[in-house]
């Protein structure tokens, strides 16, 4: 590992935080002509998701910092003009178009892979290609069939080769239909100027160090490392030269990296207000958000009912630059239901409140309703709240 250099600077916890939620797009006034192309890239990835409650949450990404921007406005804006693509950043994510050059040490892994969890059957990969070249794009069921059976994971042959060829950058998936793929060759779908994988493995892990540490403000070699989903070794290889600046910050207790633009000017700004998705970047690592925010935060959604404490899809509540609570929403008609809330105390009533209204109106429900509070005695305040903001 290459010697590094001593820190510069020293940050209070309290700033750290502060740069890391405007590094994310929550503190200060976003930029609406930029819109939600804007965030994506300010983000450099935004995560897919199969779970739909109020809305996808790459739907949910830039509704947390724009406001009540329109869903097909949102769809529109990632998948026209060959603006993004989709592929294995943190997770399945989309991705700006730009950085297909800084995948390539990806795509040549996955190329090298010696073992797959399923077969590919013979002469089925370049029968997906043949067909996607004369009639793309495509999705898997145009192309014959996602499935074999009713299980989501007994793929056929078909949906097996397109997946492959997606991993290896031989095809891109160029929109969601219906929430599902649509493929297309990459040659057809990247502009021309970026289909290449010409840079090697420690030029693409330069720029995703650098973007990530762009991206998070500030963080812990694991922070960085977890935001495409690197290697811890990849980082340390690249960090030095990544434009990335060694910080210390009180109570971290480990070596940190902070993006030189983000120390330049202190962070002010206005705060938002919001519910969060809980694939949100600004929450993807745990250890970072109990770090920053003191606060504990994981997805029950495959956790068994009986073993929720705080619901299947609690939202965390984002006001005043703090997590202050939960709500674990869902819908019935034009009713926005708060099957069950978390609250830090009192003072969060009236932003938790907030964030529930301005969601119930993006997606047109006309009404709120609270189901459970997990402080019986701050049930009736919320009530109040909701009810004076309705009349």
């Amino acid at each position: 590992m290459t010697s590094l250099p001593r820190p510069t600077t020293d940050l209070s916890a309290e700033e750290a935080r502060r740069i890391a939620l405007r590094a994310q797009g929550f503190l200060g006034a976003p930029d609406r002509r930029a819109g939600v192309r804007g965030i994506l890239r300010h983000l450099g990835a935004v995560q897919l998701d199969t779970i739909s409650v109020l809305a996808r949450s790459h739907e949910l990404i830039p509704y947390a910092r724009l406001g009540a921007v329109g869903r097909k406005t949102v769809d529109h804006a990632y998948w026209t003009d060959t603006h993004a693509f989709e592929y294995w950043s943190h997770a399945a994510c989309i991705l700006p178009v730009e950085e297909w050059p800084h995948f390539a040490f990806r795509r040549r892994a996955y190329r090298s892979r010696p073992h797959w969890n399923h077969d590919l059957p013979d002469g089925t990969y370049d029968q997906v290609i043949k067909q996607l070249r004369a009639e793309g794009p495509l999705t898997a069921t145009e192309l014959g069939g996602a499935k074999k059976t009713s299980e989501w994971w007994d793929w056929s042959g078909t949906k097996v080769a397109v997946e492959r060829a997606l991993m290896y950058g031989e095809v891109v998936c160029t929109e969601r239909r219906g929430w599902k793929r649509v493929y297309d060759l990459a040659e057809r779908a990247v502009p021309e100027a970026l289909l290449h994988d010409e840079l090697d493995d420690t030029e693409c892990l330069r720029r995703l160090v650098g973007l990530a540490g762009k991206s998070l403000g500030v963080g812990t070699r694991a922070d960085i490392a977890d935001y495409h989903r690197l290697k811890g070794d990849q980082v340390d290889a690249v960090i030095a030269d990544s434009g990335l600046v060694p910080v210390t910050v009180e109570g971290w207790g480990k070596p940190a990296w902070a993006d030189p633009a983000a120390l330049e000017t202190p962070p002010r700004g206005r705060h938002r207000t919001t519910l969060l998705s809980p694939f949100d970047s600004l929450i993807w690592e745990r250890a970072r958000t109990e770090r920053i925010f003191g606060f504990t935060h994981r997805l029950e959604a495959y956790t068994p009912k009986p073993k929720r404490v705080y619901g299947y899809f609690a939202m965390p509540v984002l006001a005043g630059g703090r997590l202050v609570g939960r709500v674990d929403p869902a819908r019935e008609g034009r009713t926005l239901v708060a099957k069950q809330v978390t609250l830090d105390g009192a003072k969060a009533v009236p932003a938790v409140a907030q964030a529930l209204l301005e969601a119930a109106s993006w997606v047109d429900c006309t009404n709120v309703r609270v189901e459970r509070v997990d402080a019986p005695d701050l049930r009736e305040p919320l009530a109040k709240e909701l009810t004076r903001a309705l009349a």
